[in-house]
């Protein structure tokens, strides 16, 4: 029994001529599109890690002067 993949799925309901194209073994003849599609998408992967990188350092900046605030004003009043 053939294992059936969720990739195969997805190609299927995307166009299901290029599901059976793929199936019988014929390429693409679009390869530098797809090479410039997957660029695309390890860029775009880069750009989120950067700005997920860059959010988590600025709430750990925030996190230490809220902390350095009420040590002020705690050594201050008392």
């Amino acid at each position: 029994m053939p294992i059936i993949r969720s990739s195969d799925i997805g190609t299927y309901l995307y166009c299901n001529r290029a599901w059976w194209y793929k199936k019988q073994g014929v390429e693409s003849i679009n390869q530098a599109e797809l090479a410039a599609g997957t660029e695309l998408h390890v860029k775009h992967g880069r750009q989120v890690l950067a700005s997920s990188i860059s959010r988590m350092i600025g709430l750990i900046l925030l996190m230490t002067a809220l902390v350095m605030i009420v040590y002020y004003l705690a050594s201050t009043f008392i």
